[in-house]
């Protein structure tokens, strides 16, 4: 076991326990806890599972769990290379699911309901996109900002 800072290759020292420090650096940064990567990877996933199946619920709580990976993009020059090893084949994967099971519009529906002018379009890309399947309140909220199936 790592007991102190230690040096990986091409890397500065780093603390044993970088991802909860990350997670302090971006709740210090405004997010309202001290997220972990596994919290936000999880929550990510989840939503990914949701809009493969159908997410249902309102727009505003859909733009709420879109900020998982908001919160993974953050967080990302903060962890230590070995974190970034670790996830990036997870979170990808996930990347990939979420892309399948979307459309991209430019923004054009989602903008309708929540602001992502100021999100990178290239970056931040899952906010360019809206579910394939338009499903209950969701649905009838971007199918009436333009979106289609």
């Amino acid at each position: 076991m790592v007991t102190g800072p230690f040096r990986m290759p091409g890397s500065s020292i780093m603390e044993p326990h970088n991802e909860q420090a990350a997670g302090e650096v971006l709740h210090q940064r405004g997010w309202r806890k001290a997220f972990t990567v596994q919290e936000m990877v999880d929550k990510w996933a989840w939503l990914v599972g949701k809009v493969e199946d159908g997410y249902s619920d309102l727009v505003d709580e859909y733009t709420n769990d879109l900020y998982s990976r908001n919160w993974l993009h953050e967080a990302w020059p903060i962890l230590a290379e070995r974190e970034i090893v670790l996830w990036t084949p997870q979170i990808k994967a996930l990347d990939d699911r979420f892309r399948a099971a979307t459309v991209f519009d430019d923004g054009i529906a989602l903008s309708q309901f929540h602001r992502i002018s100021g999100f990178d379009p290239i970056d931040m890309w899952w906010w360019r996109r809206h579910p394939r399947l338009l499903v209950g309140d969701l649905g009838r909220s971007l199918r009436s900002a333009g979106a289609t199936d």
